[in-house]
């Protein structure tokens, strides 16, 4: 059994300290972007746990170079890597597979904090050796139309907030964001239930947008009126921690509780259990918790988190469709497609 590899390990690999390693791992600013590429290079190189889906697809495209007949080459744009907690990690997995199965290759281009802030484009994307694009977790509304304008196709996997602005002119592909956490919130109130809240940046992505109109839509159905003090809004930046920082203080300011938090994804629900748990472990059985994505600390984390689950296989072969159709006819009217998702009740739901 190979040994499990540690930060540590990479920071004795690369002669640094392990703090500038857990810093660049974890997105954190205080580090130069050119130190934090070779970090993480490294990490990927060493088969660190956070980027195995990496790695899984960088030997896979090493054992496909030999094709001598190519269609063309399909691009990544991601601002963070995809680890194996991101719901993304087995969609694109499975887009790999079946795209190399196409004759096409697959390349990872980092889009950094650096790249949207000047509007420019990765250093080693040439975009005359690309035949299509697939956008993750490229959410700057400018940015985002800066490579629509770069006449390749283009697909959108979740998008930028555009508060019923004009979308991105691009295929977009969406999780369906409305129906579950609509039925958990009618669920709620069928129940008697009706202080609940939102925590999450709604203006972060189109995914947050929706999730948050979705609670707002259910509530306003039932007549039940939204409390403004339950709505906690800290904004996402590429530092996490000062995120966690932001929420720590909305939920001191509370003067009371609600009865169940509507989260926009798993991780704001994690971090805002953990920081309550640290006032009074005893407020985790009085208030209920509901994440979205599914991902693995849902499931590990105690009280086991509810979420809504999304089917990653699907959102694959929706993803092929888009992408294939575009590539085939790149003057057919731009389309947005939902994919269906699951509500997962468990623990921190049921009492």
């Amino acid at each position: 059994m190979s040994k499990k590899v540690t930060i540590q390990d990479i920071a004795d690999a690369l002669g640094i300290s392990r703090n500038t390693v857990s810093k660049a791992i974890n997105n954190t600013d205080g580090i130069a972007e050119a130190t934090r590429e070779r970090i993480i290079q490294k990490a990927i190189e060493m088969g660190y746990k956070q980027f195995s889906y990496v790695s899984s697809l960088l030997s896979a495209e090493a054992g496909t170079a030999s094709n001598s007949e190519q269609l063309g080459t399909i691009a990544l744009f991601n601002t963070t890597y995809l680890n194996n907690s991101h719901f993304a990690s087995p969609m694109m997995d499975k887009i790999h597979e079946e795209i190399n199965q196409l004759g096409y290759t697959f390349v990872i281009f980092r889009v950094s904090h650096e790249n949207i802030e000047t509007m420019t484009l990765p250093k080693t994307f040439n975009k005359d050796k690309i035949t299509a694009i697939i956008c993750t977790e490229i959410f700057d509304p400018a940015y985002s139309d800066m490579i629509c304008n770069l006449g390749i196709p283009v697909l959108f996997v979740d998008g930028p907030a555009r508060r019923g602005a004009r979308p991105v002119q691009a295929d977009i592909l969406l999780m369906d964001n409305f129906t579950e956490i609509s039925r958990f919130v009618a669920g709620l109130i069928d129940r008697g239930l009706t202080r609940i809240g939102f925590i999450g940046d709604y203006d972060h992505c189109q995914s947050f947008w929706e999730r948050y109109n979705a609670f707002r839509f259910a509530m306003l159905s039932a007549d039940v009126e939204i409390d403004k003090r339950f709505i906690l809004k800290p904004h996402e930046t590429f530092n996490r921690n000062l995120m966690i920082d932001e929420l720590g203080d909305l939920l001191d300011n509370l003067d009371e509780m609600p009865e169940a938090f509507v989260c926009a994804n798993d991780f704001v629900a994690i971090d805002a259990m953990q920081l309550l748990a640290q006032k009074d472990r005893k407020l985790l059985k009085q208030i209920r918790f509901l994440g979205f994505d599914d991902s693995h600390e849902s499931r590990i984390f105690y009280p086991a988190l509810s979420t809504v689950h999304i089917h990653s296989q699907a959102m694959a072969f929706s993803a092929l469709h888009l992408l294939m159709s575009r590539i085939k006819e790149p003057s057919m009217d731009y389309r947005t497609i939902y994919v269906a998702t699951d509500l997962v009740l468990r623990e921190s739901t049921e009492f």
